[in-house]
């Protein structure tokens, strides 16, 4: 997937609109699957720290119930950041709250709700205007967003999750390159972002490319205003990061730290300009 020829539609700097909302059928599909076949044991096993997948799943409910009460239903009741708070403390904190309050519910009822609600979930993204403004993306630096970036970003959150608890009970980062691919070039949109303190000439060129058939390259280009996806002019990059595509995602989602990516990375060019491309984060960190 080569993400440089797109225009993006008021948001050019963010490169090609993706269109994410065929898969969140198959997403959650997969999440339910999951689910299903896990050993009792499993749901008490550490998925992300201080969190076991009984957790992750009670949070991943909570995103569902969430998203349908503020956008499809209109509700604006709930907490509210405290004075002060940040955006990344207040979403912490409440996401925390909800994990305790649901720590009474089983994982078989855990699971049939999350199979209800999590399907409404996906019908509402399915019926989504790519083009209308949505929720901020902050780790991209857009905000609003356009309602692609933000779908897009949701099925990232899904798709992550999902791989947490995949990991925490012995198995792989599922391979599917239909969903792997589109969360990558997802995270990746948060580069001109990962690189707006980097100062170079207009027209500098960093190109990000990772291996596989879920992989793709993305080129930013320093514009004088920001860094920017849109199409680059075809200059030789003054840089170029390569990754496979386990290390690229993880990095994305600070599942390894940025050193360690280095260390697994293939620097070329400007290898300060490229190693900046690993402080990378895909998520509200």
């Amino acid at each position: 997937m080569d993400t440089s020829r797109g225009d993006g539609a008021g948001h050019a700097w963010l490169g090609a609109p993706i269109d994410a909302r065929p898969l969140f059928a198959p997403e959650h599909a997969a999440l339910m699957a999951l689910l299903r076949d896990l050993a009792p044991a499993d749901w008490s096993r550490e998925a992300v720290p201080g969190w076991t997948v009984r957790d992750l799943a009670a949070h991943i409910l909570g995103d569902c119930y969430g998203r349908l009460a503020r956008a499809r239903d209109g509700h604006r009741g709930g907490p509210a950041p405290e004075p002060g708070e940040t955006l990344e403390t207040f979403i912490h904190r409440v996401n925390a709250e909800w994990v305790a309050a649901f720590s009474r519910v089983s994982p078989a009822a855990l699971t049939d709700t999350l199979d209800l609600v999590g399907g409404q979930t996906v019908r509402y993204f399915e019926a989504a205007d790519l083009d209308s403004p949505s929720l901020g993306v902050s780790w991209a630096g857009a905000d609003p967003a356009p309602m692609w970036l933000d779908s897009a970003r949701e099925l990232t959150e899904f798709w992550t999750h999902r791989q947490q608890i995949r990991h925490a009970a012995g198995r792989g980062t599922d391979p599917d390159p239909r969903l792997w691919s589109v969360v990558l070039d997802t995270f990746l949109r948060a580069l001109p972002h990962t690189l707006r303190a980097v100062d170079a000439p207009v027209g500098t060129q960093l190109r990000v490319r990772i291996d596989g058939p879920a992989g793709g390259t993305w080129t930013a280009t320093a514009t004088g205003e920001r860094w920017s996806l849109a199409p680059p002019a075809g200059e030789r990059p003054a840089a170029t990061l390569e990754l496979d595509p386990e290390t690229a995602w993880r990095l994305c989602t600070r599942g390894i730290a940025p050193d360690d990516a280095l260390t697994l990375a293939r620097l070329h060019g400007d290898r300060d300009l490229a190693a900046a491309a690993c402080r990378i984060v895909s998520i509200v960190h």
